[in-house]
């Protein structure tokens, strides 16, 4: 079985260099990779599924 990394919004939003509510605004733009939620208050994304946005949008992050 594979480990998976996750990411907090904090985390996310630290990779790209935007503030935390830009992730949540490209969410609600249906351009940005849906988080998962692990429990009661804990939304977290996949790294896996962040990578591959990242490929997909060949380094641009402007969602």
């Amino acid at each position: 079985m594979q480990n998976q990394m996750f990411l907090n919004d904090r985390q996310a939003a630290a990779r790209y260099g935007v503030h935390r509510s830009t992730l949540w605004r490209w969410l609600a733009a249906q351009s940005f990779p849906k988080p998962v939620k692990l429990g009661e208050g804990c939304t977290r994304w996949k790294l896996a599924d962040l990578e591959a946005w990242e490929a997909k949008k060949g380094g641009g992050y402007d969602a």
